[in-house]
């Protein structure tokens, strides 16, 4: 009996990897004085991972300026992070076009951020035959991780990857992808200025959480009259108990976000290699010409 190949679809973080490349990539700059190494750095990554995977469908999800429906819960989201420079943004629209010459759909939606539709897609897919392979600059994504997902993050600059799946999570946090928002609730996120519980560091979220299994688990037991966790700990957890299950809250992607999609249409193949090209010479990506005849 001869086996179904299963389906790849590739969901790219636009926005994370368009920030990672721009800090990962010295200042680079057409003959014309254009700044494009945010540009550089995506395009080589987006052609390693078309090379790589050979994926059956890929789409493209970026944030969009203005609140999202995070900021409305808790106007400090995101306050500590230092505005990126114009010249990363200026970028953005020239990234669209090559998606757009590549034949890759772009999603994005008001108050949302990329990787609610990437959690979206990949719940809607993950039924079905397809295996998901998240591309992302962002670890948040590994919570997506399952049996049907992977997540390909950037070790270091935008070549060099790590490729996760439920046993590369356990391996690295000691707990599985669904319990990173517990661990995110206790310890908090200083790059989201998600608080978390103030005084529980890394290493003891990381040993409630893979004692109790989730945060809801390690608050029942803090209600037993027996339970064996130290009066330090106790007295940080019960005082700070609406603070964790609000960064629980704000650290858990959205797999709900309405949006229309439509898996043929992100089918890979609809390249048009005569525009990309164009592009890239434009663009002064020369390098890249020679890579683009391996995709």
């Amino acid at each position: 009996m001869n086996s179904v190949k299963t389906k790849r679809l590739i969901l790219i973080d636009a926005h994370a990897l368009i920030h990672r490349a721009y800090h990962a990539i010295p200042k680079l700059t057409t003959s014309k004085g254009e700044v494009v190494n945010a540009i550089y750095g995506f395009t080589l990554l987006l052609l390693k991972v078309i090379k790589e995977f050979k994926p059956d469908y890929i789409v493209a999800a970026f944030d969009l300026p203005g609140p999202t429906f995070r900021h409305e819960e808790y106007k400090e989201y995101k306050a500590t992070r230092i505005k990126a420079p114009d010249e990363l943004y200026e970028q953005i629209p020239k990234v669209k076009e090559i998606l757009k010459a590549f034949g890759i759909p772009i999603y994005a939606k008001e108050k949302y951020e990329a990787d609610d539709i990437i959690g979206t897609i990949s719940k809607m897919t993950s039924q079905s035959d397809i295996e998901n392979i998240i591309v992302s600059g962002d670890l948040d994504t590994l919570q997506l991780v399952s049996k049907n997902t992977k997540a390909l993050c950037l070790k270091r600059g935008v070549t060099e990857t790590i490729l996760y799946d439920e046993n590369e999570v356990l391996k690295r946090y000691g707990l599985k992808p669904n319990q990173l928002v517990d661990f995110k609730a206790l310890k908090g996120d200083p790059s989201d200025n998600i608080l978390g519980v103030p005084g529980i560091g890394e290493k003891t979220a990381i040993e409630l959480i893979a004692q109790y299994g989730s945060l809801e688990n390690l608050y029942k037991e803090l209600e037993k009259w027996d339970c064996p966790l130290k009066s330090r700990i106790k007295n940080l957890l019960i005082k700070n108990k609406d603070e964790a299950f609000f960064s629980k809250q704000l650290a858990t992607i959205s797999t709900n976000v309405p949006i229309d999609f439509n898996l043929e249409d992100a089918r890979w193949g609809k390249a048009d290699r005569g525009k990309i090209k164009k592009l890239f010479q434009s663009l002064e990506f020369y390098s890249l010409l020679k890579r683009l005849k391996e995709v």
